[in-house]
């Protein structure tokens, strides 16, 4: 989701000494942001995404997001097995506002498993700033963090005691961010 170059410059690191820990970071941090949202945001911008839904709703929510195109929706009458192409406008519209597809007729989509194969792109062709942040803020905290076990003993103290992280949540900047681009699944 972020570069090489991005994160040496945010962290401002003018050496090549640590590029492979950051290389990995960048690719570990990336995939855990992805599924934390439930979506790729880059992954489907020039590749078609086939998502597959089994309808009995209004509307079919994709599982990538924002809708870029739709190449087609088709219908199954045997679980998948065939598909028919659906025709837009007549069966169906894109609705972009809400990135979703909309049944035309008003009522639901047919309910059947594997009923609706839908081939579209989605994504974000430049990430959005503030998601760009919580990345690279995720990767320096990684990056800058010795993740040793802490001690608070004082000076002239004979006893120790040691201080266990146990939070697991990410820091509230960070997470507040991320839930704003969680992907509802269908």
């Amino acid at each position: 989701l972020v570069t090489l170059a991005e994160v040496k410059t945010y962290a401002g690191i003018t050496t090549d000494n640590q590029n492979t820990l950051i290389n990995q970071l960048i690719s570990q941090v990336s995939e855990y942001v992805k599924t934390y949202c439930n979506r790729t945001f880059i992954d489907y911008v020039n590749d078609s995404k086939i998502d597959i839904n089994s309808g009995g709703f209004p509307f079919i929510l994709l599982s990538e997001s924002p809708i870029i195109a739709v190449q087609s929706v088709e219908y199954s009458a045997n679980y998948g097995v065939t598909y028919t192409s659906l025709t837009d406008g007549t069966d169906y519209i894109v609705d972009l506002e809400n990135d979703r597809i909309q049944c035309i007729n008003g009522t639901n989509f047919l309910k059947q498993v594997n009923a609706y194969k839908i081939t579209y792109t989605a994504g974000y062709e430049t990430l959005p700033n503030d998601l760009k942040l919580a990345v690279l803020d995720i990767i320096l905290y990684y990056l800058k963090s010795d993740m040793s076990v802490k001690s608070n003993a004082g000076i002239g103290r004979s006893s120790t005691a040691v201080e266990y992280i146990t939070n697991s949540k990410l820091p509230s900047h960070i997470s507040r961010v991320l839930d704003f681009y969680i992907q509802e699944i269908n």
